[in-house]
């Protein structure tokens, strides 16, 4: 898939899908870079919803719920509309009510979705940036609802065989690296953007 934003105030320039190695020096630019360039082209009145989707049960699946704890520690974004942290994770047992609450809460939100996944070994370690849903639990066989109109990835071990107990059993050091640099990315790329409303209330849903 493909994002139709601009790129360096160039209009109408295809912003293709970004897969980079968490550990190359230029990463956390280009990730927030290229996160940026999509927060930028939505309207100001459409609300940013960040939600991290895993369990802090695994340490391979602990991406997103560290990703969010990050940004819960290091953000100051007043209008940041954050879901899932180690504290208070979203998973596959509350995935469902989680996404309900924020279409009730919140109108046309922008949501941007994180999660741990598997890959082949060429690619471990790898984030990534896509167009569309992320489809959670995909992996281990799980049918949960898709979830986020863009999706950060973090490719944690290789699939493909065994996936519970190779998530049980990646490296934390490397998730939590990898959380680091997504939440300072996205911290950096909303800090940036104009696409909140200065009243929190603004972006509500009411009924």
């Amino acid at each position: 898939m493909k994002f139709q934003f601009g790129f360096d105030g160039v209009k109408n320039t295809v912003l293709e899908p970004l897969k980079i190695q968490h550990t190359d020096a230029d990463t956390p630019f280009l990730l927030s870079k290229h996160l940026h360039t999509i927060f930028s082209k939505l309207p100001t009145y459409q609300p940013i919803v960040v939600i991290c989707v895993g369990t802090d049960r695994s340490t391979g699946d602990s991406l997103g719920p560290l990703v969010g704890s990050h940004l819960n520690r290091t953000t100051n974004l007043r209008n940041l509309h954050l879901f899932g942290t180690l504290d208070e994770p979203v998973h596959a047992m509350n995935l469902a009510e989680t996404v309900d609450k924020i279409h009730n809460q919140f109108q046309n939100p922008f949501i941007v979705a994180i999660d741990a996944c598997l890959g082949q070994v060429s690619s471990v370690g790898c984030i990534q940036v896509a167009d569309g849903p992320l489809k959670p639990g995909a992996g281990v066989n799980k049918d949960l609802p898709p979830v986020g109109n863009i999706h950060v990835t973090g490719i944690v071990n290789v699939g493909g065989f065994m996936e519970y107990f190779v998530l049980q059993n990646t490296r934390l050091s490397l998730v939590m690296n990898m959380a680091n640099i997504i939440g300072d990315a996205l911290h950096s790329a909303l800090r940036r953007t104009q696409s909140y409303t200065p009243n929190a209330t603004a972006a509500l849903k009411f009924e």
